[in-house]
């Protein structure tokens, strides 16, 4: 499967039969989405930076509820979660979806902004690839973020929704979660784009790549 970075939150997941889904497309934070096509589109919640469904073309199907769905089959488990700390009384409920592809669990936690704990870590396992905000403000911050990543113990952790160049949301960028890891362990990616075999997963560590935004 592939795993394209456009941004913020934005991913785009190939898998080898062709299937693509973006994940929560963004309006106006401070640079454009690049143009991109697929075949379903998944909303994490409807702020403006999550929600831009529009910009996306192909005639996606939108998934934006709790449940479990399957498209071009690719197995998808939306899961309901908090954007906030205080059971969604600041800012709401937060999705978080599943994906299985090639092989692969995939997790995007989107705005997650709840603590960590037991009974939603085990609603998520197992997970190979994490993808998970880190930048605060309005989700887990990097202290936060670190003690998801040491309970899920994923394969791969790809950091998102964190201050980047021409970003205009106030949020940390990615070095306080970084910092949080081994320089081994980590590895920033020259480019936006990662291909990934079930052979290339490890049961037996964690690998931080942090990937570029395509432009």
């Amino acid at each position: 499967m592939k795993i394209r970075y456009l941004g913020h939150s934005c991913f785009v997941l190939t898998e080898s039969t062709g299937t693509t889904i973006v994940t929560d497309p963004y309006g106006a934070i401070g640079y454009k989405l690049p143009p991109v096509k697929a075949d379903a589109v998944t909303v994490s919640h409807g702020h403006y930076d999550h929600n831009n469904v529009g910009a996306v073309g192909g005639d996606p199907v939108v998934f934006d509820e709790e449940g479990t769905y399957e498209i071009g089959g690719v197995d998808i488990t939306a899961i309901r979660s908090y954007h906030d700390d205080e059971s969604g009384a600041k800012r709401g409920e937060n999705l978080i979806f599943k994906f299985r592809m090639d092989g692969l669990e995939i997790c995007h936690l989107g705005d997650l902004g709840e603590e960590c704990s037991s009974a939603l870590i085990e609603t998520l396992l197992p997970v190979h690839v994490l993808l998970i905000p880190v930048g605060g403000t309005y989700t887990i911050d990097a202290e936060q973020a670190k003690e998801y990543v040491d309970r899920i113990m994923p394969a791969i952790v790809i950091p998102m929704h964190y201050k980047t160049k021409g970003c205009n949301l106030d949020i940390d960028k990615v070095d306080g979660f970084v910092g949080n890891f081994d320089n081994e362990e980590v590895e920033e990616l020259d480019g936006s784009e990662l291909e990934l075999f079930r052979d290339d997963i490890s049961e037996e560590s964690t690998k931080v790549i942090v990937m570029e935004r395509e432009k």
